[in-house]
This record gives structure tokens, C-alpha cells and sequence, in this order.
């Protein structure tokens, strides 16, 4: 198990060193529109399991959306500081 930092960091590291076979990498590499389409079908996603499945579902859509969230911050060069400035 993995905490949100930890996984930012871990991801993060693949990003920068473009590790070969790195689904993270390609991701950051089809672009910020690519990118929020997938964030937008993961947000929704989560939204129906939140309403029609089980905790686990919701759970799995959710760290999903998380993971895609980290994958736009990177694409746009935000740290975790950058974003813990806002909440």
C-alpha cells in the first residue's frame, strides 16, 4: 500500500528519468487534453460506483482518479507543495 506522496514520488521519478515501458510516462506524454479526458471519465466513473457499487468499486474508481490527477500534475509541472497550497 501506498500513501498519495509516496506514489506522486514513485511516479514522479519515472517521469523524469522517462522510464522505458511506463504507462505513467506515455500518459504525460499524450498531453494536458488527453490527459483531462481521462480525469473527466475517472471522475465520472467514481461517481456512478459511489452510486450503484459496492465500497470496494468506489474505492478502486477513486485511486484511479487519484493516479490521473498525479499524471496531470506532473504533464503540468505541479509539485504536491504546489497543490497543498490550495487546499
Amino acid at each position: 500500500m501506498k500513501t498519495f506522496d509516496e506514489l506522486f514520488a514513485e511516479l514522479a521519478h519515472k517521469v523524469e528519468n522517462r522510464t522505458p515501458g511506463s504507462g505513467t510516462v506515455a500518459a504525460v506524454e499524450t498531453g494536458i487534453h488527453s490527459i483531462g479526458k481521462k480525469l473527466v471519465e475517472e471522475a465520472a466513473e467514481s461517481w456512478m460506483a459511489a452510486e450503484h457499487e459496492s465500497k470496494e468499486r468506489v474505492a478502486e474508481e477513486l485511486s484511479q482518479l487519484l493516479y490521473h490527477t498525479q499524471v496531470m500534475m506532473l504533464a503540468c509541472g505541479l509539485t504536491l507543495d504546489d497543490v497543498h497550497a490550495h487546499l
